[in-house]
């Protein structure tokens, strides 16, 4: 029996995509060097659940799950822009770019969380915020770095960068490397097709 980090997310379109590595690039000109550890724009996705370690045996059930948690729901769209921050803008530990969707997304999300805790993955404890992880703050940055941070991130508007159709949701596979995360698809679900 083999064990996968996975996780469910919706994954982004190449346009969006570059427009995020754009917007990465210009915010690593005016940061810290090392004071932020960047997510390569390929691996950035909208994460609906984080799964953690499961065993082999179980991807079937956690297909069957995502099938029905996505089937009764249409495709949507989503608008990607405006740069924000965890905890907040003065005090950054994440840094992030917002979605904006309709009700669908947060309903998708719901059904997703609730499927899971029937097969026994505890719930989150943080109500669901919809955002494209840019980056993160090094362990190691110095409260100064933090603040310098804070100040560009308060001062630099990147605005609207683009929307697209969700159309379907993945299960996605993690594998951890010297060279960063990379992940492969297992999964995919399509919207509108109940099963």
């Amino acid at each position: 029996m083999s064990v996968l980090r996975v996780f469910i997310a919706i994954e982004l379109s190449s346009e969006i995509s570059q427009r995020l590595d754009q917007v990465s690039a210009e915010l690593k000109k005016r940061m810290p060097v090392n004071a932020v550890r960047w997510v390569p724009a390929r691996n950035i996705h909208l994460t609906l659940k984080f799964l953690g370690d499961v065993s082999s045996t179980h991807l079937d059930s956690l297909q069957k799950m995502i099938q029905a948690a996505c089937g009764n729901y249409a495709p949507f769209d989503i608008s990607v822009g405006n740069l924000g921050a965890f905890p907040s803008m003065h005090r950054p530990r994440v840094i992030w770019v917002g979605i904006t969707a309709p009700e669908t997304l947060p309903a998708v999300q719901q059904s997703i969380e609730l499927g899971a805790s029937h097969l026994d993955y505890p719930a989150e404890d943080r109500p669901f915020s919809p955002h494209l992880t840019l980056g993160r703050l090094s362990r190691n940055a110095a409260p100064a770095e933090q603040q310098q941070i804070g100040q560009v991130l308060s001062g630099y508007n990147i605005g609207f960068l683009g929307a697209m159709r969700v159309e379907a949701v993945h299960l996605i596979r993690s594998e951890l490397s010297p060279g960063g995360a990379r992940y492969s698809r297992l999964y995919s679900a399509s919207l509108g097709e109940p099963r």
